[in-house]
């Protein structure tokens, strides 16, 4: 953990240090000389494959704040919100979170998720909708069925992007829509993996692959899909409870500042 606080403090101490207030820019040189005398190696992190991961995650998905999904969500309703109700697949649904909102506004709603337990925290929030096992390279159904699909937070977790655009754009029908969002690149290759705090306290993390605007327009192309707006929503919290960022909340806001904490795509079927 005290790798991961100075690195925060470091960003935070290089976005500030020619324009920050000058007793700020103190604080954080004094921050990392504490950091790199303390000895012992806090909690426990451990990497987790997006199985193992989810598996444990799932319990306190939805209660723990997540500042990348504060960020998604309005912009993702944004979208959502003037589309004609159709037949919608949440593809990597999670605890159903967009499946919620679709069933909401009137869709026929399929969700799909790798993860059983994600997925039985589907089940018993949207009652309405259908939910089933699969993953983003290889999703249940027929060709051309959808007029939405949405896929939320789950690319990062691939690491070709042809192959799962490929399997989004299969099931949507011409001139459908296909909603898909990320952790911002700028986001995941400066903080790293999605982490959080598992049961015993310690925290776990699940890796990320990068992915930038350039391989997403690549993958878009190749598989018929136009770009109808590209939105970048700005970090603006809340820090992640029970992490290390809590310790040094004044560092970790800075240094997230104004970066974007998620991208969202709205694309239209060819």
């Amino acid at each position: 953990m005290r790798e991961l606080m100075m690195g925060v403090e470091g960003l935070a101490l290089l976005r500030t240090a020619t324009t920050g207030d000058d007793d700020f820019v103190a604080a954080r040189v004094d921050s990392l000389r504490r950091l790199a005398g303390e000895r012992g190696a806090g909690k426990p992190l451990t990497e987790l494959s997006p199985s193992d991961g989810y598996a444990v995650w799932a319990e306190r998905y939805d209660t723990l704040p997540n500042f990348v999904i504060a960020a998604e969500e309005p912009a993702v309703a944004a979208i959502l919100d003037g589309l004609p109700p159709g037949r919608a697949l949440d593809a990597a649904c999670g605890t159903g979170r967009h499946a919620a909102r679709l069933s909401a506004l009137g869709h026929r709603v399929t969700g799909v998720d790798q993860s059983p337990e994600m997925l039985a925290k589907a089940v018993a929030k949207v009652p309405g909708a259908h939910f089933e096992t699969g993953t983003l390279d290889r999703l249940p159904g027929p060709g051309q069925a959808y007029d939405l699909v949405v896929c939320g937070l789950a690319l990062a977790h691939v690491a070709e992007l042809g192959p799962a655009i490929g399997e989004l754009r299969r099931v949507l029908a011409p001139g459908g829509r296909l909603v898909i969002t990320d952790p911002h690149p700028f986001m995941t290759l400066l903080q790293g993996p999605a982490m959080f705090v598992r049961p015993d306290g310690g925290l776990g993390f699940v890796p990320y692959h990068v992915h930038l605007a350039a391989d997403y327009l690549t993958a878009f192309a190749a598989h018929g899909l136009t770009v109808r707006s590209c939105r970048e929503p700005l970090f603006a919290g809340p820090l992640p409870p029970g992490g290390y960022e809590e310790r040094i909340a004044d560092a970790a806001m800075a240094a997230w500042k104004d970066i974007p904490a998620a991208i969202v795509w709205d694309l239209e079927a060819r």
